[in-house]
């Protein structure tokens, strides 16, 4: 089965979801509207220890580089999979957004438009 094949059943590809409004090659058919994946993170003791001790030395804080590499990666997944869910084979206007709650929990938010889309005809 094509990952252009709407159906529940099949994983949206990453190469079907984008920043833009349009999706080159295809054209929108229909639109299911707003997806999304939400989480709230919070760092832990042990995270905090080692990001403090890394941040004395500068650079990268790679402890919370990886901490919000993993929440993007989550709240990735879980849009595509709330598309799958409604049927569509891709995403447009996907966008991230980040708030701190409180200290410490951050809330991370990834979202767009869940799409019908075929290849244009030439």
């Amino acid at each position: 089965m094509s990952v252009l094949t709407a159906s529940p059943r099949v994983a949206i590809h990453k190469s079907m979801v984008t920043t833009a409004f349009e999706l080159p090659g295809h054209r929108v058919v229909r639109n299911l509207g707003v997806v999304r994946g939400l989480t709230v993170r919070s760092r832990s003791i042990v995270g905090n220890f080692l990001g403090g001790l890394q941040t004395l030395f500068g650079g990268n804080i790679t402890i919370y580089t990886q901490l919000c590499e993993q929440a993007r990666g989550m709240t990735y997944d879980e849009m595509c999979e709330h598309a799958r869910l409604l049927g569509a084979n891709a995403i447009v206007g996907m966008r991230y957004d980040a708030t701190e709650v409180m200290a410490g929990l951050t809330e991370v938010l990834c979202y767009g438009t869940a799409v019908v889309v075929e290849p244009e005809s030439h």
